[in-house]
């Protein structure tokens, strides 16, 4: 080799070398941990894992899922928040986690809006209102004044105090006066199992939560939270629909990681993000699971958080929700 093209090749080593030193320049080089602060098996925890293979695909690395539940997924979430802030820890984010549980805990472990860095949302999932099979009302204006004329008589039931679903029914009531009263469970399946006997009228879940029991025809539903009917439940009006155009309650996903983030590893991750949402198999795979997908801005995500945490506190103070966690 000649003088000339060892310092050409040396230069290109060097070169290489430097890039790599650069923030984020070689990421990612290890494995990624995605955080799902749930149990395995539920929605979230499926969402996460078809979610997290894809993104692994598209960024040319291992994307592990690990499961840290407890205490209505703050236990997950704190971990996140104290991680450093390199790209290798991400958090698959809830409606609950940065939603409605800063709306209830006074002492939680957490800030939502400044512990984090938004990269974006997944998936919006719509909840759905449904009520006993032999309930006497057979839309929401019917529902909400048989709840009017006898507010002892009817009750809903949620899968957990301070929840998704006791506060997206505490906002219906807030909007449309009926009264109500709550019966709160540890956990949906026994929720289900009451308004399937007819002990308790009716429950908001998510629509995969909910789907198998309207589809056999144990529960009925009444009204979708979602901009335009699901395809799931073709002939169930949405809120808007059915007479609350103001009303929006629904779940969803997204990915965060600790805040202080490089601004590379930012955009390496949300790029990544958007392609493996919009794989046709990811895509094909939310839906199945009644979600749609959002991959947006990383921008939009953050306002989405603001907003949920905003409206729920104000939902929570309404109806005097407190919790200790």
């Amino acid at each position: 080799m000649t003088l000339k093209k060892i310092a050409i090749a040396l230069a290109f080593m060097s070169g290489a070398s430097l890039a790599a030193a650069q923030p984020g320049g070689g990421y990612p080089d290890k494995p990624i941990r995605m955080i799902v602060p749930f149990a395995p098996g539920g929605t979230a925890d499926i969402i996460g894992r078809v979610f997290a293979a894809q993104l692994g695909t598209e960024l040319g690395a291992t994307v592990v899922v690990e499961n840290k539940a407890g205490a209505g997924g703050s236990i997950g979430t704190r971990f996140v928040a104290d991680s450093a802030p390199d790209g290798y820890i991400l958090l698959l984010a809830s409606s609950s986690t940065h939603g409605t549980n800063p709306a209830v805990y006074k002492n939680l472990s957490y800030d939502a809006a400044q512990d984090f860095t938004a990269i974006t949302q997944l998936v919006t999932v719509p909840g759905v209102l449904s009520v006993t099979k032999d309930f006497p009302a057979a839309d929401l204006q019917g529902l909400v004044a048989a709840a009017k004329a006898d507010p002892q008589k009817y009750t809903y039931a949620s899968s957990g105090a301070g929840g998704l679903g006791n506060l997206a029914m505490e906002l219906m009531k807030s909007m449309t006066g009926a009264g109500l009263m709550h019966i709160a469970y540890r956990g949906a399946g026994p929720a289900f199992t009451d308004v399937i006997s007819g002990q308790v009228s009716m429950i908001w879940e998510p629509l995969p939560a909910s789907l198998p029991y309207i589809k056999s025809g144990q529960i009925r539903a009444i009204a979708v939270a979602a901009d335009q009917r699901s395809p799931e439940l073709p002939d169930t009006p949405t809120f808007k629909e059915a007479g609350l155009p103001r009303y929006e309650a629904n779940a969803w996903n997204g990915l965060l990681a600790p805040k202080g983030l490089p601004d590379d590893v930012k955009k390496a991750l949300h790029d990544a993000s958007v392609k493996a949402l919009n794989d046709p198999q990811v895509k094909a795979k939310m839906a199945s699971l009644g979600g749609t997908v959002v991959a947006g801005t990383s921008e939009d995500f953050q306002a989405l958080i603001a907003r949920d945490v905003k409206k729920w506190k104000n939902v929570a103070a309404d109806a005097s929700i407190q919790l200790d966690q």
